[in-house]
């Protein structure tokens, strides 16, 4: 019997595991954003003294590992696993990474729904007791991620109305048992695990709108599992659906007849009017920079004592667009609840 089991879909943490921190690296144009400030690394340049775009990536996620390792004044031997991903084709950064550190490893591809799967992932270790020290990362860059899934950079390809901005950067979080203690108060009580959806969008410059489905069919599944509503939330953070995506997925939620008031996404908030980012930021690394320095360190607009962080994520490669497939998504939502 699955005692952890809640609904069809949820798995509920009763031991709570914590979050004891987070660190946060980016490019330039994301220091230039609204959040500049916010990071805890800023690169003076997009290639971090790199010869490629891809070795820049992997040196993203590395020094954000390390940079959260060091606020907890810790090594990385001292991680009992790390759970990483990214775009790139075989996650070859949190693969690289992850031999730099010499960790025990996990490596995942839930596209930019890769840091709430991490989670979720890490919580079930850590409540079922088979880790206390647990990193979480996830990571990408603007140009190896268009030079991979659309057209490089240096050709200078118009981009579409509907496009992101795929954010350069990355985040990681460490985790352990309650008992531990977290100084930001932050706590893994449920996990809701998505369903991969597919309505048929091809357009991989719109993919805000491909992923909004999975966003409302997690969200509603996770309130069909557990009882609860958008009441039950101070906040309801998606991860990457920008603008359009956003608005996709808040009219789903009028016409269920719902009110979408405490919903808003992450790929909203790193870049302004004045950066051309189209449709707002989306990316691994999107959630990964955005949801620790802006929700759980209190900056958000009003107290947050209970978040539904959904990781979104379109799971498609550059095989599956050149044959004309559509876009499957996935969006898994981690609740994090502050206090004891």
């Amino acid at each position: 019997m699955a005692l952890k089991k809640v609904g069809a879909q949820t798995i509920s943490f009763p031991n709570r595991p914590a979050i004891l921190n987070w660190a946060t690296v980016t490019g330039p144009r994301e220091g230039e954003g609204p959040m500049g400030s916010y990071f805890d690394m800023v690169g003076e340049d997009p290639l971090l003294g790199q010869e490629s775009w891809e070795k820049a990536e992997q040196r993203l996620m590395q020094y954000s590992v390390e940079l959260v390792l060091s606020k907890l004044g810790w090594q990385p031997q001292d991680l009992d696993f790390l759970f990483a991903g990214d775009l790139l084709n075989q996650i070859i950064s949190s693969n690289f990474t992850a031999r730099e550190l010499g960790v025990p490893f996990f490596g995942l591809y839930g596209a930019c729904s890769t840091l709430a799967e991490g989670m979720a992932l890490a919580g079930i270790l850590i409540d079922g007791g088979y880790g206390d020290k647990i990193g979480v990362a996830a990571v990408s860059h603007h140009n190896s991620a268009e030079k991979e899934l659309r057209f490089p950079t240096e050709l200078g390809s118009q981009r579409a109305m509907t496009a992101q901005w795929t954010v350069t950067g990355a985040g990681a979080y460490i985790m352990a048992p309650s008992e531990t203690g977290s100084p930001a108060g932050w706590h893994l009580t449920m996990a809701t695990i998505g369903k991969v959806n597919d309505l048929g969008v091809q357009d991989s410059n719109d993919m805000g709108s491909a992923m909004a489905p999975a966003a409302f069919d997690t969200i509603m599944t996770h309130f069909e599992d557990t009882g609860r509503g958008m009441a039950d939330y101070d906040c309801i953070v998606t991860g990457d659906l920008g603008s359009l995506g956003n608005k996709v997925l808040l009219d789903f939620f009028q016409k269920a007849n719902l009110n979408p008031e405490p919903v808003t996404d992450c790929g909203l908030f790193i870049y302004d009017e004045t950066q051309d980012a189209h449709s707002g930021a989306s990316g691994c690394g999107c959630s990964a920079v955005v949801f620790g320095p802006l929700f759980l360190e209190g900056r958000w607009n009003k107290p947050l004592n209970r978040v539904l962080f959904v990781g979104t994520g379109a799971l498609l490669s550059p095989a599956t667009s050149f044959q004309g497939e559509t876009i499957p998504t996935i969006a898994h939502a981690v609740c994090l609840e502050r206090g004891n």
